[in-house]
């Protein structure tokens, strides 16, 4: 693999590009040609290729892999590059080598002094942005955070909690780039406020070139990273664009945001606790302490967190007893609130109960949390018991509602057969700090 030939496409943006690296006899070469133009991309693109092919006196049986920028970005762009791509490589008998566009941005802005953490943020139309995060040690680069969709509103939340999984502390060390910076104002003071040093992206930077996306290609190509062309195929990261007409009778509207499509459900482990105690400590006038939370998981309790791009959004923390489940905590950043996190985690509880066998789900809240009442009323709970004095207030005690939700009888209601009934007043376990809430 020493001497090849490969000729790139990228097409992620307005900007439609191609380049043929050449390194023969220890020689590297780089040509590129350009065009700017919304819609010309299927038009210009293979003219452009065999005009490279021709100055350099190369046949498309000369070359080794035929790379493309696979985005994210643009989806008939996107689709533009990845078809010629394989359609040359079937064609030729070549691989293909898949780049990602925002990686190109980050080497564009990094220029001379690549090494460090890069964060690329790219606008991605409808107030969202691409994110993705990379590190660059020399010539090599690998990615920290594949490219991901956020909503405009998340991106510096999104960083703050990701740090630490950069291998960053705070106070800076990390570089942001992409044109995301100068559509978005004030962005880049959310982002300084963090530490991160805002690069002032050149025009011709702002987007992934095709010259960069071979040079990548080459990193690629040393490392044996093609594919068959059949495998090839574009990032996309905004998997859809609109709703159903069902999903917008389940109250769904407008375009997904982020926080619809990307919400992700993990166990929640010793690492997650300080997140977890810093949002408890936000929706709770009477928080749990990291303490509890980290001997309940030594207890054997069971916990759930849900996070949107790394940063995390909820939680809830259940304690299994020989009849039911007891839901001992649940919280939901204020931020993020109304976006079917609470949903999600509380349907996770659920799942936990049908695949311990265990019969029902209880929990106590406070009765002057009418928002949280509501909540658990729309899952199917039902009031089946008070606790004088439970909880600690502003002033004196508070009671406590007890709800449950019976399983078997969730799943009638769910068959259109029944409602849910009330369980037994009293029943299931209690604690000093449990609670529920949405």
């Amino acid at each position: 693999m020493d001497d090849f030939h490969i000729l790139a496409f990228e097409t992620s943006s307005t900007l439609c590009g191609v380049a043929l690296l050449s390194r023969t006899a220890g020689v590297t070469r780089l040509s590129a040609a350009a065009h700017a133009g919304r819609g010309e991309h299927a038009e210009r693109i293979l003219p452009m290729a065999q005009g490279l092919l021709d100055q350099a006196g190369l046949a498309r049986r000369d070359l080794s892999a035929v790379a493309f920028g696979q985005g994210p970005g643009g989806f008939t762009g996107l689709r533009v590059a990845c078809g010629v791509a394989q359609g040359l490589a079937v064609a030729l008998g070549i691989p293909v080598l898949p780049v990602d566009s925002l990686c190109a941005v980050a080497l564009q802005g990094a220029g001379e002094d690549p090494d460090g953490v890069h964060v690329v943020l790219q606008d991605a139309r409808m107030n969202e942005v691409y994110a993705a995060v990379y590190r660059a040690a020399g010539a090599d680069w690998t990615a920290l955070q594949a490219p991901a969709l956020l909503a405009r509103a998340d991106v510096a939340d999104w960083a703050a909690c990701g740090m630490a999984d950069w291998g960053l502390q705070a106070g800076g060390g990390w570089t942001v780039h992409g044109d995301a910076l100068q559509v978005f104002p004030g962005l880049g003071d959310e982002l300084a406020a963090l530490g991160a040093r805002c690069a002032s992206t050149a025009p011709d930077g702002a987007h992934a070139q095709a010259g960069t996306i071979a040079r990548l290609a080459a990193q690629a190509w040393r490392q044996g990273r093609a594919v068959d062309a059949a495998l090839a195929s574009p990032a996309y990261v905004r998997d859809k664009v609109a709703y159903t007409t069902a999903e917008r009778a389940d109250g769904f509207g407008g375009n997904p945001q982020v926080g619809a499509a990307t919400l992700t459900l993990h166990d929640m482990m010793p690492a997650d606790i300080d997140e977890v105690a810093a949002i408890e400590g936000r929706v709770q006038s009477f928080p749990w302490t990291r303490k509890n939370f980290i001997d309940g998981l030594a207890a054997g309790y069971h916990g759930w967190v849900v996070r949107r791009m790394g940063a995390m959004l909820g939680f809830a923390l259940v304690m299994d007893a020989p009849d039911m489940a007891h839901l001992l905590v649940i919280g939901v950043r204020p931020d993020a609130q109304r976006q079917g996190v609470g949903t999600r985690l509380l349907r996770r509880c659920v799942e936990h109960c049908r695949g311990s066998g265990l019969p029902a789900l209880t929990l106590e809240v406070r009765p002057s949390n009418q928002g949280a009442i509501a909540f658990y009323h729309r899952h199917g709970f039902v009031q089946a018991g008070l606790r004088r004095g439970y909880y600690p207030a502003a002033q004196g005690r508070e009671d406590a509602w007890i709800m449950t939700l019976s399983l078997a009888d969730a799943a009638q209601a769910n068959a259109g057969q029944s409602q849910v009934a009330v369980a037994p007043a009293g029943t299931g376990p209690g604690m000093a700090h449990s609670r529920g809430r949405s």
